[in-house]
């Protein structure tokens, strides 16, 4: 079963779509969205197009991405309607394509697992900053009204032990000397160019930094622990844990951080960093595994991880993130964890089907 097809993700679909959020900043206008076929602008792509055809949003969007055989696939249902373009592109070579005036700009390409950071380290860099500055460029030359960076938690680095959540304003530590800082440290250096463009030439610019993400639009070649975590319960099989799992993380099921991405970028102040998360599911790495392994009727078994997948691992053993400041945008997360990773197994298993 295709994704679009299953009611589960529609009903979740219809919740995003159904938000208080001031929709009316979108009719009519245009998003340019890299990182379209990833897990977060997959699903982004598909509240706006689905208010397109319930609601007359009438939102064009230029979805960007390098493999058109997958976008093909993964969009076929609205592939060729008027208000939907798929573009070839490579985010690191110069965007030259003439769209006309570009609203909105929402760069949400990047590496984002372990063995990504491990065999493709200088893609992970290029695209958070040469891509995020061929993109800004973009959107000066294309009059947009607003450009939304996707950031991440690693930003803050390892907790120094000083606070119990990390705030937009914390800065931990980072030993920059390493090929893995690479994803941390670039995500800095695009938040920065942001504010640059900003500076520069009064570029309209909104920050959100999301959380652990997961939720059924995720890749299969995705290696984060709680993607395979996930994949492994949706299977049947046993949960592979390849640490003591005491790594204390947040996490926001998918389709949250889609609409924290949307009330950001029709809410949010400019030159402002928001971080995206859910306040109740914050949990420990062994306790994401129980639960996949709970859902799925299995076990959780215990493994030696390979050091190529040791070299792709983030250091940080305790990153959970404070939500005061996005509530003010009137934003909360809809699905807790245990509902979300029920959700997400149900989906990838009737995929799989």
């Amino acid at each position: 079963m295709k994704i679009h097809k299953n009611n589960l993700y529609l009903d979740d679909v219809k919740t995003v779509c159904n938000m208080n959020l001031p929709w009316e900043k979108l009719t009519g206008q245009s998003l340019l969205i890299s990182g379209a076929t990833g897990m977060i602008g997959s699903c982004l792509i598909d509240v706006i197009m689905y208010k397109n055809k319930e609601e007359h949003l009438n939102c064009k969007v230029y979805a960007i991405g390098r493999d058109v055989e997958r976008a093909k696939a993964r969009f076929e249902y609205y592939y060729d309607i008027p208000y939907f373009k798929f573009i070839p592109q490579d985010i690191n070579q110069v965007v030259e394509h003439d769209l006309g005036k570009v609203d909105y700009v929402l760069h949400l390409a990047s590496n984002t697992h372990p063995v990504a950071y491990s065999n493709d380290p200088i893609g992970t860099i290029t695209t958070n900053i040469i891509g995020t500055n061929n993109l800004l460029k973009f959107a000066v030359g294309h009059n947009t009204k607003r450009f939304l960076f996707a950031s991440s938690v690693e930003i803050y680095g390892e907790n120094r032990g000083d606070v119990e959540k990390f705030d937009e304003s914390y800065l931990g530590y980072i030993d920059c000397n390493t090929f893995r800082a690479g994803y941390p440290e670039s995500k800095r250096c695009g938040e920065t160019l942001c504010q640059a463009y900003k500076k520069q030439y009064g570029l309209d610019i909104v920050i959100p930094r999301l959380s652990r993400v997961y939720g059924p639009t995720m890749l299969t070649n995705d290696t984060k622990a709680s993607s395979q975590f996930i994949l492994k319960a949706a299977s049947g099989e046993n949960i592979v844990l390849k640490s003591k799992g005491n790594q204390y993380y947040s996490y926001t099921y998918v389709v949250d951080a889609v609409s924290g991405l949307l009330a950001v970028l029709l809410r949010g102040a400019n030159g402002e960093a928001y971080n995206i998360t859910d306040d109740k599911s914050d949990i420990t790495l062994k306790e994401f595994a129980r639960l996949a392994a709970n859902i799925a009727g299995t076990k959780v078994i215990y493994e030696i991880p390979s050091k190529q997948e040791l070299k792709g691992y983030s250091k940080a053993t305790v990153a959970r993130l404070d939500n005061e400041k996005v509530k003010k945008l009137s934003w909360c997360a809809a699905t807790e964890i245990k509902l979300g990773v029920w959700k997400t197994i149900t989906i990838i298993k009737e995929a799989i089907k």
